[in-house]
């Protein structure tokens, strides 16, 4: 490998998955024109499948054992993988990745030095385009209360190359450095809007979101969505615990 090369690892959390881990594993060679690594961090599969993928030449397995969540068993994963890997690549085992679309993610990665999460075009199993990049949600008090009155969820983001609020968790590319100075995902989120906690706390870091559309993925099963109820409840609580700020809070459970 050049050593001026990043080492790409590639990561994804498991529980049961099926054959879509197969398929996961077979499209993810075509994905990068560079060697990289494969991380299979299992959370209590049964199916034996996470066992059968660590058979395969490049893939690592670490057994977690238990439902610790999407966010803890990811950081786990990450710490697990060593400093020499520089970028890292998070993603639900029902993706199957298109043909060079990690390649697309680091050039982009390499236009954008700043940039500390990028996530690619995310379709549907029957080729539908799914939204995958969204705008961050108002962060001043009564905008963020009228949204939450209105029950009206963060809008996604447009269609071509560029910074966005946050990038769906169920495929993003992430900066090791950036990663790290925010101290990974927040394990409180779960799979709750861990991935929106994440684009803020980047931003506010200096870092940027990029969405990539020229990097293609397909997810066979369920869809990036903007989390659940309660994943915006701990999100809004995070970002407005002021006891003037009680209202908002509140006004979040009428929405379930």
């Amino acid at each position: 490998m050049d050593p001026e090369t990043p080492e790409l690892a590639v990561l994804t959390v498991t529980r049961s998955p099926g054959e879509a881990l197969d398929r996961f594993l077979d499209s993810v060679k075509a994905a990068a024109s560079r060697p990289l690594r494969v991380l299979v961090v299992d959370t209590g599969s049964t199916d034996g499948a996470p066992e059968r993928a660590a058979e395969r030449d490049g893939v690592d397995l670490l057994r977690i054992g238990e439902d610790v969540g999407r966010a803890a068993a990811a950081n786990r994963g990450i710490a697990e993988l060593g400093q020499a890997v520089s970028w890292v690549a998070v993603a639900d085992p029902h993706v199957e990745w298109g043909d060079g679309a990690l390649d697309e993610l680091l050039a982009a990665a390499a236009r954008r030095p700043r940039a500390g999460a990028l996530g690619p075009s995310v379709r549907a199993a029957d080729g539908k385009r799914l939204p995958s990049a969204w705008h961050l949600p108002a962060t001043r008090p009564g905008l963020a209360l009228l949204d939450t009155l209105r029950g009206r969820a963060p809008s996604p983001a447009g269609d071509g190359e560029g910074p966005v609020g946050w990038l769906s968790g169920s495929c993003l590319m992430l900066r090791r450095a950036a990663w790290e100075s925010v101290d990974g995902f927040d394990p409180r989120y779960g799979a709750c809007a861990d991935d929106v906690d994440l684009g803020d706390r980047l931003a506010r870091a200096g870092w940027l979101c990029v969405h990539v559309p020229s990097a293609e993925v397909v997810l066979t099963s369920g869809a990036p969505g903007p989390g659940t109820p309660a994943g915006w409840r701990r999100y809004l609580a995070d970002r407005h615990p002021a006891p003037v700020q009680a209202a908002l809070r509140a006004a979040s459970w009428l929405h379930r």
